[in-house]
């Protein structure tokens, strides 16, 4: 009885491994940061740090891993090849380049909510996404100037990304609208952060925008401390990854989350054609003329 358990307890423990790897630019070689990592299929994920590397626990060894970042190919490794991995560069499309009339001179914040209750959730290093439907108002307000987010930081400077998605046919997040990642810096503190984006002459689409925001499982925005677990009262390490954003609770009809290594959609289970009950990333766009 005593070698079945040492037996169970070694299969378990084989079974679940701590994955570390390296991924790099396969035309160059150097190092990739802020990847996007995750188990396929599951809500399992991390994110490359500064120099490449990452790290992530893994149940099973026949697992794959999902890799995507801005500008490079989607690639899916087995947890076996995961050590050093290489991504290709993806063709970028350039914006043709448009003299665009700005004035300026006008200013309206879109995404409110009536519901001004907020709160944090550490949930990973999910894409989660807030969709701005088309108003005909906009075409005199067309212009992005800034978006807002809303964030709870326990660190002094913590870096966070933020994404702006077309809308595909079905209605899912489309392609990135910045062609470069839109990385931003968050004090710590419980704030409402503007960030101006004019310098990038985004215009609201006619059919709405996604715009998310991207946690990164980086050191820098580790904060580690010990607490007692309630369950085993023992002492233990907590590791929480700043800043934590905050969410409204709102009614929406379905709500977009990327993890898995694809974009998964939310609807009400009892009915589709009924509206979901859900907390929302609290975002917010200011528009211009």
């Amino acid at each position: 009885m005593k070698y079945i358990l040492i037996f169970l307890l070694l299969t378990k423990f084989s079974l679940s491994a701590q994955v570390k790897g390296i991924v790099r630019d396969s035309l160059t070689g150097q190092p990739i940061p802020f990847v996007n990592i995750w188990v396929e299929n599951e809500e399992t994920g991390t994110t490359s740090d500064f120099d490449g590397s990452f790290s992530i626990n893994v149940k099973g060894t026949n697992k794959k891993l999902v890799f995507s970042a801005l500008g490079f190919l989607k690639k899916s490794v087995k947890v076996v090849n995961a050590k050093e991995v290489y991504l290709k560069a993806s063709v970028i499309e350039l914006n043709e380049v448009v003299l665009l009339n700005k004035k300026d001179t006008k200013e309206i914040e879109i995404g409110k909510t009536p519901n001004t209750i907020l709160q944090t959730f550490d949930n990973g290093p999910k894409i989660e996404a807030k969709y701005f439907p088309y108003k005909d108002f906009y075409k005199k307000i067309k212009f992005i100037k800034k978006v807002s987010i809303h964030t709870d930081s326990k660190i002094e400077k913590a870096t966070i990304k933020i994404h702006f998605y077309s809308v595909n046919e079905d209605g899912s997040p489309g392609k990135e609208l910045l062609n470069k990642d839109f990385l931003v810096s968050i004090n710590k503190g419980i704030l409402k952060n503007k960030f101006d984006i004019s310098d990038y002459n985004l215009v609201i689409p006619t059919n709405g925008i996604f715009v998310a925001y991207e946690k990164l499982m980086i050191e820098s925005n580790k904060l580690e401390r010990q607490i007692i677990d309630p369950y085993t009262k023992r002492e233990k390490t907590q590791k929480t990854y700043y800043p934590l954003v905050l969410y409204n609770y709102v009614e929406r009809d379905f709500l977009y989350s990327f993890f898995g290594g694809k974009w998964n959609k939310k609807t009400n289970e009892k009915d589709p054609l009924d509206k979901l009950t859900i907390f929302e990333p609290a975002i917010n766009l200011i528009l211009t003329n």
